[in-house]
């Protein structure tokens, strides 16, 4: 079977690289995203995958968690992304003693009128960075279940409804524990990827040293341009939405998200919500690469930043070292390509 399988992925390979004519026009989509990618690149050194999913997270309405260490440029990547677009921007640091009204905003009476205003809060913008967001209780975090998934918020009563585009890019630390609360699984299923970000290699810690050092003190936020406007990318996502898929890799997909729920190795499979994020996901990943129809290979690109928070290991597994990501691989290997 792995034999097959290999021969299979270097065939798709090779179909990759032909030259065809797509039926949407992607061109300016891909010019975009590239544009993205180069501005990025002025102050990131390496990230590429990082940056790239990112970027399909954006085509594909959803929501991003980043999880790494400190000091690996999460949130700085994070920044000058969401500087690249046209849009507002709003960064929220959480921590312990932070309330669901400092989040979403809240009634303030007017002396004047004599009548109560809603002052929003910093939610209401288009790109919500939320820094360690895993040090907000859980009351706080359910403030965020709505607005993520619906794109709106009720208060008293009332409904606001989020300007789009609206895209919530979340940090965490995996290490440090104390003074820390684990993420319901209600909002993690919330979150289109989850993106573990690594340390540098010696080539990119030295290209990073002097980077730094060439730059002499000039603020790096001021070196990146907006290169995307909102109404353009509604443009691209309607286009990403347009890109076909087939009957063979929808059953692909379900195959393989069904196959978590009845893995031995876990206690938590993926849910229909899983599916609809890869094949979203996979849509981004061919808008991206300038095709208009989805292949195998878009869907094992999506499959471990869409699954990876989203699985629960059993008990005994957990204890043995095993991860979601090695559970993961299992299932992509035990899943017939379609041809």
């Amino acid at each position: 079977m792995e034999e097959a399988n290999e021969g299979q992925f270097g065939q798709e390979s090779k179909e990759d690289n032909l030259d065809f004519e797509s039926r949407l026009p992607l061109g300016a989509l891909k010019e975009a995203v590239d544009q993205i990618k180069s501005e990025l690149e002025k102050i990131i050194v390496g990230q590429h995958e990082f940056v790239e999913l990112l970027i399909v997270a954006l085509l594909a309405n959803g929501h991003v968690l980043i999880e790494g260490v400190p000091g690996i440029a999460k949130t700085i990547t994070a920044k000058l992304f969401a500087k690249t677009l046209k849009t507002g921007f709003s960064r929220l640091q959480f921590t312990p003693d932070l309330m669901p009204s400092d989040v979403l905003g809240t009634s303030v009476l007017n002396a004047q009128s004599g009548q109560f205003e809603f002052r929003k809060g910093p939610v209401f913008s288009n790109i919500i960075l939320i820094d360690e967001i895993n040090r907000a209780p859980a009351k706080t975090q359910s403030a965020l279940f709505e607005v993520m998934e619906e794109r709106q918020i009720t208060l008293d009563g009332q409904k606001y409804t989020m300007e789009a585009p609206f895209m919530v890019l979340a940090t965490q630390n995996p290490i440090e524990q104390e003074g820390t609360y684990a993420l319901p699984e209600a909002q993690l299923d919330r979150f289109l990827f989850k993106i573990k970000v690594d340390y540098p290699s010696l080539e990119e810690e030295i290209l990073i040293l002097k980077t730094h050092h060439g730059r002499k003190g000039e603020a790096i936020m001021d070196q990146i341009q907006e290169v995307m406007e909102p109404n353009k990318l509604l443009e691209f996502r309607t286009l990403t939405a347009n890109v076909v898929l087939e009957e063979k890799i929808i059953q692909y997909i379900a195959e393989m998200v069904v196959k978590t729920r009845n893995h031995p190795h876990l206690y938590l499979g993926g849910s229909p919500r899983a599916s609809l994020a890869i094949m979203n996901a996979a849509k981004a990943f061919a808008a991206i690469a300038g095709r208009d129809f989805v292949i195998p290979e878009d869907v094992k690109k999506s499959v471990v930043p869409v699954l990876r928070h989203r699985l629960i290991l059993s008990p005994e597994r957990e204890m043995e070292g095993m991860t979601p990501e090695s559970v993961i691989d299992i299932i992509v290997q035990s899943t017939q390509i379609p041809r």
